[in-house]
């Protein structure tokens, strides 16, 4: 491809709403433009390298066994309502109607469509497993999207669905799955970790696994041990608890602290930091107590004041649709308090009580009353102990949850991909079943995979990069960058030609550069398209020589020019 005929412009200078890298160079090399907030256009060299994250998609999907379709963006809103996930989702789906007044949503996931098809395909246990993909557009009303590609309204995905007669047979198809996603980000030679996560609104009853790609400007936060492989999202990450010292905390009681409760005047006091040099006591001696609306009713969550609380744990304990924090309002009507001044202690709601503050014997609570806390505490003695369990983020330094000397450590990273053991959510909601071998209706057994392929794209960006892009050679939109210093000088030009020629008979994908520019603005803009590999033809093309740049590993050499189809064979073929 002659980059005189390309259909692209490059920038140079960051426009000022891009805020990270990848998002900086996308635009300034041209491979995307914005049309609205979180909706972006594929220009040419950017649709290259998504075309080509796609490809390893299918070789990798296709190798597992599954089967591609292709699925309407268009989903009746009544297949939403079957499920019980029309309400659930919330705002983010779009929701729209026809010229009839038909209700429909453009599909953030198609969970409800492939159980469509299959109960209607499927009704033997002879057809199954079966494993079907697509690759498609999603769509999904950020509140607030940002960062480029990475958080959008519109967005490329290749979601995969399962169907298994069992449970043992899911987790089979789960595990190739797990494997299939190591080996496309293995072959996109992204910094990766799988760790565990929670379902969130597609759900499911078994295992679940997020795909995170890691990077500093990353909106997802995991725990990592030390020394063992156990990787998990915050938002499910745990932290050891061991269980038989909580139950010997009780049995101990009578050993314990034998001070009362007493107020204590805390004027204008309503932070733990206030608290702490007021009281000079140390944040672990705090129970800090949380006042939530979950689905209209109020709960109170109690962790130790150098925690912070895990709503989604939470939300999930207590299978709530929706849970927030309480404001002032809420607070004085719900329990007749005051924010800052909240305590476990009297409440007619539930209190859920975290592991982290079992132990504490003499600590300081909210007192329901202004400038008033309670101290000399004794949680096992004091408090409701009804709903005990882990409500908290975990915090760098906690004991590892699976081995026994490992200690968490915080990492950011990008969530590139998704797996989910669903179980017969929507089979038994939907009535998609199956006869077994008995003749008698079963639910199919099901899971679900996503990759968010624009995500990818960008990810790939943010882990590798110099002062522009230096694209990874599985997904690199051409395979070799030739610059001819001056395309109209006959030797160069010649040169040029064949180099190409010899290229393209070998399969390679060649674009040089042939235009009447200025060497510097012709390097620059090769430093952000980002192709691996680099022939500088020029004043030495009469003698056969050529400037070869390898970008990944950063080095400069001149060599005849006959031994560039070889070097590429070897960057290209070698493992």
């Amino acid at each position: 491809m002659k980059q005189s005929q390309l259909f692209f412009s490059t920038l140079r200078e960051s426009p000022s709403d891009a805020e990270v890298i990848s998002h900086q160079l996308m635009l300034r090399a041209g491979l995307i433009r914005q049309l609205a907030a979180g909706i972006y256009s594929y220009m040419p060299l950017g649709l290259r390298v998504l075309r080509n994250i796609e490809r390893i998609v299918r070789e990798e999907m296709n190798r597992a066994g599954a089967q591609e379709l292709l699925m309407p963006v268009m989903q009746p809103a009544e297949l939403w309502k079957e499920s019980g996930r029309y309400d659930v989702y919330g705002p983010e789906l779009i929701r729209l109607h026809d010229r009839q007044q038909r209700e429909f949503a453009l599909g953030p996931t198609h969970e409800e469509v492939i159980t469509s098809i299959v109960r209607n395909e499927i009704n033997s246990y002879r057809k199954l497993p079966v494993t079907l993909y697509q690759i498609q557009t999603k769509f999904r009303d950020e509140r607030r999207p940002r960062f480029g590609l990475l958080r959008t309204r519109e967005f490329v995905m290749k979601d995969a669905y399962s169907f298994d007669t069992n449970w043992e047979g899911l987790d089979v198809t789960y595990q190739r799955m797990y494997e299939t996603y190591s080996r496309i980000f293995s072959r996109l030679e992204l910094n990766f970790r799988a760790v565990e996560a929670d379902g969130g609104a597609i759900g499911g009853e078994g295992g679940t696994h997020e795909f995170i790609a890691l990077a500093d400007i990353g909106e997802d936060t995991i725990a990592v041990c030390d020394c063992c492989q156990y990787a998990a999202n915050i938002e499910k990450a745990s932290a050891r608890v061991e269980q038989t010292d909580v139950a010997a905390l009780t049995d101990k009681l009578s050993e314990q602290s034998s001070q009362q409760v007493e107020k204590v005047y805390t004027p204008d006091v309503c932070t733990i930091e206030q608290l702490e040099q007021y009281l000079s006591i140390d944040a672990k001696q705090i129970i800090k107590t949380l006042l939530f609306i979950a689905d209209d009713q109020p709960v109170a969550v109690v962790v130790r004041g150098d925690y912070e609380v895990n709503e989604l744990k939470v939300k999930n304990y207590l299978m709530a649709l929706t849970i927030e924090l309480a404001d002032a309002t809420a607070v004085a009507t719900h329990i007749s308090s005051v924010t800052g001044y909240v305590g476990p202690i009297g409440l007619s709601i539930p209190v859920l009580v975290d592991y982290s503050v079992l132990a504490i014997t003499d600590g300081i609570v909210g007192a329901n009353e202004q400038d008033y806390h309670y101290e000399h505490v004794n949680v096992i003695r004091d408090l409701d102990l009804k709903h005990v369990a882990d409500f908290r983020n975990v915090a760098t330094g906690d004991h590892c949850p699976r081995c026994e000397d490992g200690s968490l450590q915080f990492n950011r990273g990008i969530e590139l991909g998704h797996i989910f053991k669903l179980g017969t959510k929507y089979s038994e909601s939907m009535s998609a079943t199956y006869l077994d071998q008995a003749g008698k209706s079963q639910p199919f057994i099901m899971g679900c995979y996503g990759i968010g392929l624009s995500r990818v794209l960008a990810a790939m960006l943010e882990q590798q990069h110099g002062e522009g892009i230096i694209w990874p050679k599985a997904s690199t939109p051409y395979q070799l960058h030739v610059i001819a210093i001056s395309y109209a000088d006959d030797s160069q030009r010649q040169l040029v030609d064949a180099i190409n020629e010899q290229s393209k008979q070998a399969g390679i994908d060649v674009l040089i550069d042939d235009r009447d520019e200025r060497a510097g603005v012709k390097f620059k803009d090769a430093d952000l398209i980002g192709i691996p590999y680099r022939v500088i033809v020029g004043k030495d093309a009469a003698s056969g020589k050529v400037e070869w740049i390898d970008r990944v590993n950063n080095t400069k050499e001149v060599v005849d020019a006959s031994t560039v189809l070889e070097r590429l064979n070897i960057m290209y073929n070698s493992k």
